[in-house]
């Protein structure tokens, strides 16, 4: 029998209770890379809306990890401790809890969307980028080639990282391998032109990303999942495909990747999308059919009988809402009721529930 959306979903230790995951948004909201209020009440409100999984935003292994001056952060213990009352709060409401681990790389120390375009320059607290080549993304400062020292830091950062969210209890960790950001600036031949083992064809481009992979994966628990967030493709002619990310997949796979996050683009300002409602959806189906791995769908998914069919029929084993969530976090609830099925609501939101 094909699953639904509201049936739970089974990772290694952890049983998920239903298949509507909150994708990872960036806040801009952290002063100091540190959660505040708005997290507690942002991530929070969505563990009362019904959601199988809290994701976490984009969170930086190191300060220079980060997209901007604002973004979250797990680099030390005092980014764990104000990360914990998140956590306690979203398991508080029986809802698990995921982060996301991230460096921006060469798409890092930028401006927050409603602050501004392009880089921060130092004096105005930004940084020096790295990347895997002194290739600039367009219209932001050139980073610095990662050095082998470089390379190992960062691997130990991330790793670093998942050691403190495993502290904390956190049930899900996903490294942010899209979207442009310094993992799949690895991966891509538009961004790494690295002529040692960490560049040239696809499999010395996959290797740094995969080095990370196996890091955390041993400093993480074994019983608790592992996902990794891909980008199909860059949507640019010479760039990484969909074909390399079904061979990156099952090299995920065989690695303890328990679910792939399939999203696409954000490596190259000359990205040519086609946006309709699921428009990525096939690349989730392709992964799960080829790369032998569960998958995770994304892409202007917004309405309840589309994320069942997405489910349903194979497509992916879950969707991952973003938009759909900021204008109703309720989303969740809402879509049980509109599908035909029971789930409990807590307590003070029981009136609010359809007739």
């Amino acid at each position: 029998m094909a699953p639904s959306l509201f049936d739970p979903l089974t990772l290694r230790g952890l049983t998920l209770p239903n298949r509507v995951w909150v994708s990872p948004m960036c806040q801009y909201s952290s002063p100091d890379g540190l959660a505040t209020d708005w997290h507690l009440v942002h991530l929070g409100g969505f563990a009362t809306g019904g959601v199988g999984l809290v994701l976490s935003e984009a969170t930086a292994v190191t300060p220079a990890g980060r997209i901007s001056p604002q973004d979250l952060g797990l680099w030390s213990a005092r980014h764990a401790d104000a990360l914990g009352r998140v956590v306690d709060f979203v398991h508080a409401q029986g809802v698990p809890f995921g982060v996301q681990l991230a460096h921006a790389g060469r798409k890092g120390s930028t401006y927050a969307p409603w602050r501004g375009r392009g880089s921060v320059a130092v004096a105005d607290g930004g940084w020096t980028t790295l990347g895997p080549s002194a290739l600039a993304y367009q219209g932001y400062a050139a980073p610095a080639a990662m050095t082998g020292e470089d390379l190992a830091a960062t691997r130990e950062a991330f790793a670093a990282a998942a050691a403190r969210a495993a502290a904390l209890d956190v049930d899900v960790v996903e490294i942010h391998a899209a979207h442009g950001y310094l993992l799949h600036q690895f991966l891509s031949p538009l961004s790494n032109a690295r002529t040692d083992a960490y560049g040239g064809d696809r499999a010395g481009r996959m290797r740094f990303p995969l080095e990370v992979v196996d890091a955390v994966r041993d400093a993480w628990p074994g019983d608790r999942p592992l996902l990794v967030r891909l980008s199909a493709t860059d949507w640019v002619d010479g760039g990484w495909t969909l074909g390399d990310t079904v061979v990156l997949a099952r090299q995920l796979a065989a690695r303890g990747v328990d679910l792939v996050d399939v999203s696409s683009a954000g490596l190259d300002a000359r990205q040519a999308i086609a946006v309709a409602p699921g428009y990525q959806v096939p690349f989730a189906a392709a992964v799960r059919a080829e790369g032998g791995v569960a998958t995770g769908a994304v892409g202007l998914i917004t309405e309840p009988r589309q994320a069942e069919e997405v489910v349903a029929s194979g497509q992916a084993d879950v969707v991952l809402l973003a938009r759909a969530l900021l204008r109703e976090p309720r989303w969740a609830l809402l879509a049980a009721t509109a599908l035909g099925r029971d789930v409990a609501w807590p307590a003070p939101l029981e009136r609010g529930r359809p007739a």
